[in-house]
């Protein structure tokens, strides 16, 4: 069976995502690639031609040993390069702009806007070696390597790590965000089409990092209040001691969930207190709340510490425990 035979019963996510804002990047990649194909293609084409033509057999074709320049072929030399460079880099910018991670839907899906006083559907999310909490405080229920949200409901990330720098990836939903310790990051994006997609680190991150996967399921708003009071009936508290239990290192853990979690875990996660018996300060350095993170990240701490969760200016920038605490 060829590959292509083989391929054509394949959903390539890059290309055909579930979620309008991966859609979104995805034209956005497709365009980009095609603009510039309009100059590698017909450079391709050129080298064959010329090699060709001008090969050492071909005795008619004709060489002028005077020849040096041509205002003519300088003109497409340079210019289709620039009007290439000038399409790419506005498009990118716009959609850089456009698709900000920090920055709220305006719309759930083409032609279709966020309808006015829709609140999105919150979720914090904490990176573990090597699995996944979601806590999701407008329902007070918490659940390992398991996320879930209704279909055409914006959704509002939050995310930070209890010990080291992982990625988010949910390749259907939206781009990669980062996480680190002391630091939080955000995203905002919408799933359009119930099913469940797979999700992932993609930073290495120790030797359980390849089995640090979760499944995000996509569902009716009733499906979803139906997963909602099953984890409610299901029982447990994630308080401060069940988290000392949950971060330790696990590998391939498995779907857990929780009725309820401490109140303020997620802020205590993200200010270093979450440890049985630690007062978290009501102020925390920028310098000591960032020096967790990985030393790559050190030239972002020059950051405003008021770098807004909610500001789509600020799109990019992790956002300090202290400044994320008070949003």
């Amino acid at each position: 069976m060829s590959p292509l035979a083989l391929l054509g019963g394949c959903h390539l996510a890059l290309l055909d995502p579930s979620g309008d804002v991966a859609r979104q990047q995805s034209d956005v990649m497709i365009v980009t690639t095609v603009i510039i194909a309009l100059i590698i293609v017909p450079v391709l084409v050129a080298i064959g031609v010329i090699a060709w033509r001008y090969r050492a057999s071909n005795e008619k074709a004709h060489y002028d040993a005077e020849w040096d320049h041509s205002p003519q072929l300088e003109l497409v030399v340079w210019a289709a390069p620039l009007l290439i460079i000038i399409a790419v880099g506005a498009i990118s910018w716009i959609g850089t702009h456009q698709l900000d991670p920090y920055r709220p839907l305006d719309r759930v899906a083409q032609g279709q806007p966020v309808a006015a006083g829709t609140k999105p559907l919150e979720v914090d999310v904490v990176s573990l070696r090597w699995k996944w909490l979601f806590l999701y405080p407008q329902y007070g229920i918490a659940t390992v390597n398991q996320l879930a949200a209704p279909v055409n409901v914006p959704i509002r990330f939050k995310f930070t790590s209890d010990a080291m720098m992982d990625a988010f990836s949910v390749p259907e939903l939206a781009g990669m965000v980062y996480t680190m310790p002391g630091m939080q990051t955000m995203l905002h994006a919408v799933i359009n089409k119930p099913g469940q997609y797979p999700g992932f680190s993609a930073n290495y991150s120790g030797a359980g990092f390849t089995d640090m996967r979760f499944t995000f399921e996509g569902m009716s708003q009733q499906d979803f209040d139906d997963w909602v009071a099953k984890a409610h009936a299901a029982g447990g508290t994630l308080d401060l001691q069940a988290y000392e239990l949950l971060r330790q290192p696990e590998r391939d853990a498995p779907v857990r969930s929780y009725a309820s979690f401490e109140p303020d875990l997620y802020t205590r996660i993200l200010n270093r207190c979450a440890g049985p018996g630690q007062e978290c300060k009501g102020q925390m350095p920028m310098m000591s709340a960032s020096a967790t993170a990985d030393d790559a990240m050190q030239g972002m701490q020059g950051h405003p510490a008021h770098a807004g969760a909610d500001s789509p200016m600020d799109a990019g920038k992790p956002v300090p425990a202290q400044a994320a605490a008070a949003h």
